[in-house]
C-alpha cells in the first residue's frame, strides 16, 4: 500500500528529547553560515563602513554643524570646569595639603604651649627676647583689642622674666591714650608705652627741583620704628632675639614658633638666623607686603599669591616655597611680624668686624636701625634697607651667597580676624596656584626690573637722569602739556649702599597739609621726558 504523505500542520512540531541521552541519536547538525565567529562578530560590530562613509565625515565639517558641534564642546567645558575643579581642590586639600606638616619641633613647642599654664612654657632655653611695636590707632582698638591680648599672651608663653615690651605710638587721641595706660597696667614684664607728640617739622626733608621740600613717608616710618628700639639703647641685658610686631592679627604659639623654632640647628635645638619673617595676609588668599619682600636674587615677588615669588634667575626662593620649607631664603621680607638676631641692635653687643665699613657715605650702619634713601627720587622701604644693612654688616658684601635671612610660612598673619580665621584652610590647596601663577607672572612682566639691583656698597655709580628745564612748571599741580616736561639728560654720582635692589625711581611723601581728596601718602613720580609719561 502507498504510503500515504500527509503535510504537517502549520502548528506542528517534532518533540524534543526530555534527558541528555535521549539526544545521542540526534543528527549532527551542520554549523550555519550565519554563526559566524566571536571575531568576526565583533568586526562587523565596528563602525567600518561609517568611517569610510563620506556622509559621516561631511557632518563635522558642514560649516553650520562645525559651529554647533563647537558651541556644544564649549558649553560642556563649561559646565564641567567647575566639579573638575572642586574635585582638584579637594583632593589636593585632603592628600596633599600646602604649608600643614611643619617638622616636628613645632609640634613639641604646641605641645608644650597647651598642656601647661606655667609662664615661660614655650622657651626652654629662656632666651631674652625684646618685642617692640611701632602703631597708630585711631581709637585704641589694637592695644585694647586683639592684638594686645595675643602680645600679653605672647608674652607669658616666653616668660615675663625673659621679655622686654616697647611700645612706641606717635600723636596718639585721647581716646588711644587711655588704651595704652590700660594695656601697661596689664603687661606684666619690663616694658617702655610711650605715646607722644611728634612734630613732623623736625624731621629731615629733601628738596624738589621746585625749591620746595617735602617729608618722605619712609623717613617718617623709620624715624617711629627707631625710637621704638629707644630702650635698647640703655638695657644692660644682652637680648638673644629681637621681635618686631606691626598691628596684625597674630596666634601667639606661632609667633613664639616664628621667633624659636625657624630653621632649628639641629645640634644646638635653637633657631638659627640673622632674621625671619612671617607672612602676612590682606584677605585669605592675597600676600600683603610685596613692597619690603625680595627674593634671593633680589627681585620683587610676582602675583601676590601663593607661591608668592616667580621663577626669574636662580628661582632659589620659589624652589623653598614649592617644596615646604619652614626656612625659604630671601634677601629681605616682613611679613607683618619679623624675629631678628638682637645682637645685631645693641652697641655693646654687636659684632664689630675690622674688615666691614659700618659707615658708607656718612650713613651709619652699625648697630642696625631703620633708615631711608638720601636721595630725592629713590625710594626703598625701611623693613628692606634694614635686611640689606644686616646681610651685608654680616658678610661684607651687598649680596652674599648665604643671606641667613629666611620667609617662614608656616607662620601666618592677617590683618583682621576673620582673614586669620580662614589662612588654615585657605593654605591646603595652593599647590594648585603655581602653574598659572608663574604662567601670570610671565604674561604680566614680573619682576620688574631694577638699575641698580647689583651695586655694591661702597663703590661709585653714575646715574643718568632727567632735568625739567623749567622745573617750577612740571611740578606744578595737575602739569600737563608736552612743552612742560622738556628738558635734557644730567649725569650724577652716587656711593652705593647696600639695599640697591629694594628701591626704585619714586618719591613717597606725607602729604602734611592736605586738600580736599587727598590722602595721608602721597606719591610723586621723577622726572622723564614728555613721550615717557
Amino acid at each position: 500500500m502507498p504510503a500515504t504523505f500527509r503535510r504537517a500542520g502549520q502548528h506542528s512540531y517534532e518533540p524534543l528529547p526530555r534527558a541528555s541521552f535521549e539526544s545521542d541519536d540526534l543528527p549532527d547538525l551542520e554549523r550555519s553560515a550565519s554563526n559566524a565567529s566571536w571575531m568576526s562578530r565583533f568586526a562587523e560590530s565596528l563602525p567600518l563602513k561609517r568611517m569610510s562613509s563620506a556622509s559621516t565625515y561631511t557632518h563635522y565639517i558642514t560649516p553650520r554643524r562645525r559651529k554647533r558641534s563647537l558651541l556644544r564642546a564649549v558649553y560642556w567645558c563649561l559646565c564641567v570646569s567647575p566639579y573638575i575643579c572642586i574635585t582638584l581642590v579637594l583632593l589636593v586639600s585632603l592628600f596633599f595639603p600646602s604649608y600643614t606638616k611643619p617638622p616636628p619641633h613645632y609640634r613639641e613647642l604646641y605641645q608644650a604651649s597647651v598642656r601647661s599654664s606655667e609662664p615661660g612654657r614655650a622657651n626652654p632655653h629662656n632666651e631674652k627676647i625684646f618685642i617692640v611695636a611701632s602703631l597708630y590707632e585711631k581709637a585704641g582698638e589694637l592695644t585694647s583689642g586683639a592684638w594686645g591680648d595675643a602680645v600679653l599672651s605672647l608674652v607669658d608663653l616666653l616668660g615675663p622674666d625673659n621679655v622686654y615690651l616697647s611700645v612706641y605710638e606717635d600723636n596718639p587721641s585721647e581716646a588711644t591714650l587711655n588704651s595704652l595706660n590700660t594695656f601697661k597696667s596689664r603687661v606684666n614684664c619690663n616694658s617702655s608705652i610711650i605715646g607722644e607728640e611728634l612734630d613732623l617739622k623736625t624731621l629731615p626733608r629733601v628738596p624738589l627741583p621746585n625749591g620746595t621740600t617735602r617729608l618722605k613717608r619712609i623717613a617718617f616710618l623709620a624715624e617711629v620704628r627707631n625710637r621704638a628700639l629707644a630702650p635698647l639703647e640703655t638695657s644692660p641685658v644682652r637680648f638673644d632675639r629681637l621681635l618686631y610686631i606691626n598691628d596684625v592679627v597674630f596666634n601667639p604659639i606661632e609667633a613664639a614658633q616664628l621667633v624659636l623654632n625657624t630653621n632649628t640647628d639641629p645640634t644646638t635645638g635653637r633657631a638659627s638666623y640673622s632674621a625671619a619673617c612671617a607672612v602676612d595676609f590682606i584677605n585669605p588668599f592675597k600676600f600683603y607686603d610685596r613692597y619690603a619682600t625680595r627674593d634671593m636674587d633680589g627681585y620683587t615677588t610676582g602675583i601676590p599669591f601663593f607661591p608668592w615669588f616667580t621663577s626669574a634667575g636662580s628661582a632659589i626662593s620659589r624652589t623653598a616655597v614649592l617644596a615646604n620649607s619652614d626656612a625659604v631664603p630671601v634677601r629681605s621680607c616682613w611679613g607683618g611680624m619679623t624675629a631678628f638676631d638682637a645682637k645685631w641692635f645693641q652697641h655693646r653687643q654687636y659684632p664689630n668686624n675690622t674688615d666691614i665699613e659700618s659707615t658708607i657715605d656718612n650713613t651709619t650702619l652699625a648697630p642696625l636701625r631703620f633708615r631711608y634713601e638720601k636721595a630725592t627720587f629713590w625710594d626703598s622701604s625701611e623693613c628692606c634697607l634694614i635686611h640689606a644693612d644686616l646681610a651685608y654688616l654680616s658678610s661684607g658684601t651687598g649680596m652674599p651667597a648665604n643671606s641667613n635671612i629666611y620667609m617662614n610660612p608656616y607662620i601666618r598673619v592677617a590683618y583682621d580676624s576673620s582673614t586669620l580665621s580662614w589662612l588654615s584652610l585657605s593654605r591646603r590647596p595652593e599647590y594648585l596656584y603655581s602653574v598659572i601663577h608663574d604662567w601670570l607672572n610671565k604674561w604680566i612682566g614680573f619682576p620688574g626690573t631694577n638699575e641698580r639691583m647689583n651695586e655694591e656698597p661702597g663703590e661709585t655709580y653714575t646715574d643718568t637722569m632727567w632735568a625739567y628745564d623749567d622745573p617750577e612748571r612740571a611740578f606744578a599741580p595737575n602739569a600737563s602739556g608736552t612743552e612742560v616736561f622738556k628738558g635734557h639728560w644730567e649725569k650724577k654720582e652716587h656711593v652705593a649702599l647696600p639695599g640697591g635692589f629694594c628701591g626704585g625711581r619714586q618719591l613717597l611723601v606725607i602729604n602734611e597739609d592736605r586738600t580736599q581728596g587727598e590722602g595721608k601718602w602721597g606719591k610723586i613720580l621723577a622726572p622723564s621726558p614728555p613721550e615717557r609719561r
